[in-house]
This record gives structure tokens, C-alpha cells and sequence, in this order.
């Protein structure tokens, strides 16, 4: 919910730039074993896909992966380290 504003707004600017395309990338904090964090990547980074889908953005300016616990924002064994690995981010794509 706190970032569904965000979300919308990148929707929004895809929705008027049809020539731009994002890729959405699910991370996680490195506790669970490397599959379950490679699925709990995706499943973020699809929740966050699919506002967009919904928000009138095509697939095909979607593309999604998963870094899992490969790509940390914040290194630690705390959980304010670990709530800044449990994301999604946003990269738009070169034209």
C-alpha cells in the first residue's frame, strides 16, 4: 500500500510512452534457501507487474526476473538490513 502511488505513477507514464519498456526486479532479504527466495523475487515482482496490467500498461512493456537474495541493497544480519533487500525496483530500459 505505501508504494501503490508510485506504482501507479510508473504505470501511468508507460501507459503514455508506449515505446518504453520496464524491467521489474523482485528481491529478497538472504534468509530461506536460494529457490524460495528466487520465487519470492517473482512473486514481487509480478504483484507490482500485475498493478501495472491493471493500470492499463501492456505486457509486452513488462519484463520480469528475480534476483532473489543475489542483489542486496543493505548488508547486515538485522532486520532494517534485511527490510531494504525485500523489494522491487523499477529500471526502465534503454530506448
Amino acid at each position: 500500500e505505501e508504494f501503490k502511488a508510485t506504482v501507479e505513477a510508473h504505470a501511468k507514464f508507460l501507459v503514455a510512452n508506449k515505446g518504453r519498456k520496464i524491467l521489474v526486479q523482485g528481491n529478497t532479504d538472504e534468509r530461506g534457501g536460494r529457490e524460495y527466495n528466487i520465487a519470492l523475487g517473482e512473486q514481487r515482482a509480478k504483484s507490482v507487474a500485475s498493478i501495472m496490467k491493471v493500470q492499463g500498461v501492456p505486457e509486452n512493456q513488462l519484463d520480469i526476473v528475480s534476483y532473489g537474495e543475489e542483489k542486496p541493497a543493505a548488508f547486515g544480519n538485522d532486520e532494517s538490513a534485511w527490510e531494504k533487500n525485500r523489494r522491487v525496483e523499477i529500471v526502465y530500459q534503454p530506448k
